[in-house]
């Protein structure tokens, strides 16, 4: 059976869909590396709703998705740019899945670290810097009483209201002196939002990236790791190699994350990565494979998903969350293609053909013919002639 998919161009091709997916038993977690999964959050199809209105979550199908990562050897990062914060789900609505996705870590053994920030402060006008530490201060506490980990979020309050790397400097040192566990600090490049533009003071990302160690330097006890989403493996490389003895690095560079995860002579990274929600059970093998030292096993196994987390990731980079809903539906993880805040229109119709496409030459679909009749359902509500 063949399928015909849209192309750029405007013409439609033909494709011919595998039959025989990659066999990935659930194992344990990785000896060598710690890897977090950023996890999408599953809509609830059948709410009124607004696009701007407050998220309807299917908490069934969401806590199930976690469970499947769990089942892997996965941690999950909760409340993260994956799970649409700040594009759909809003603070109450996070607050709520932090709460459920804990207490379900909690009952399966699972590792769980969770986003804290200021995305419940109102928009507009930026507010003082004292409230943004008590935003913050406020979002830590819901991470810290559901008993995760916690993972102090860049903040578009912060990155508006900063007039340069002090108050970064004053904000976060309040925020670690406060943490009464090990966090894990996240930079999140403007490719990924454009409000963070010039975060940590400045916009070049050299003097950046001297403010954000010297945070780290004042607090290393108070300081798990670090996560960077800058999508630039030279700079990861040359931050990794200079962050304090004990701080791990957490790549969060979808364009890269094969070499940087394997490492070099002076070190490696561990992974938080938005891509490893859909690659999750691929990914949990080809990590485990360097427990024994096989980089090359490692490297075949995860070297050929890097054109479909390109794909995926591509400009505007924010977008990457309807390709990734895409792929747990045809994967059968939720019964239906909808998103918080309407976002499943974000991508192009060619664009989701051409991911399904690199997905099933993957093998990630668990039932090729369930995707493929999805994909086929997709492609006629679009008006794509069988």
């Amino acid at each position: 059976m063949t399928i015909r998919l849209p192309a750029p161009d405007g013409g439609l091709r033909t494709y011919e869909p595998r039959t025989d997916p990659l066999a990935l038993a659930p194992a344990g977690p990785s000896a060598s590396r710690t890897v977090f999964s950023a996890a999408h959050v599953v809509a609830d199809p059948y709410a009124d709703t607004t696009p701007d209105g407050p998220a309807a979550v299917d908490w069934d199908a969401t806590l199930a998705f976690r469970r499947h990562l769990w089942s892997h050897g996965l941690g999950v990062a909760e409340a993260m740019d994956t799970a649409q914060r700040g594009m759909g789900l809003d603070w109450a609505g996070a607050a709520e899945l932090i709460r459920r996705s804990a207490a379900e870590a909690r009952a399966v053994g699972g590792r769980i670290a969770c986003g804290a920030g200021t995305d419940h402060l109102p928009h507009g006008t930026p507010p003082a810097l004292p409230r943004i530490r008590a935003a913050y201060e406020e979002q830590l506490a819901v991470v810290e009483e559901s008993g995760a980990q916690a993972i102090l979020m860049a903040s578009r309050a912060l990155a508006a209201a900063a007039t340069g790397p002090e108050d970064y400097l004053d904000t976060y040192g309040h925020l670690l002196r406060q943490a009464s566990e090990p966090v894990i600090l996240h930079w999140l490049g403007p490719m990924f939002d454009p409000a963070l533009d010039g975060y940590w003071g400045s916009a070049d990302l050299d003097a950046a990236t001297g403010t954000f160690l010297d945070v780290i330097a004042a607090h290393p006890d108070k300081v798990d790791g670090v996560k960077v989403s800058l999508l630039d493996a030279r700079r990861e490389v040359e931050l990794r190699r200079r962050l304090p003895d004990g701080v791990r690095c957490y790549t969060g560079d979808d364009f890269h994350y094969p070499e940087l995860i394997e490492g070099d002579e002076q070190g490696f990274s561990h992974a938080l990565l938005g891509i490893f929600d859909p690659l999750g059970p691929l990914a949990a093998r080809a990590v485990r494979a360097l427990d024994t030292g096989d980089t090359k096993a490692f490297r075949k196994l995860l070297d050929p998903t890097v054109e479909l987390s390109r794909h995926l990731f591509q400009p505007p980079t924010r977008y990457y969350k309807t390709g990734v809903v895409l792929l747990a539906w045809l994967a059968g993880h939720q019964d239906h293609f909808t998103m918080v805040g309407g976002l499943q229109s974000a991508r192009s119709l060619p664009h989701l053909a051409r991911a399904y496409e690199l997905a099933d030459g993957l093998g990630l679909f668990p039932d090729p013919a369930l995707a493929e009749s999805r994909m086929r359902s997709l492609l006629t509500v679009h008006g794509v002639p069988r």
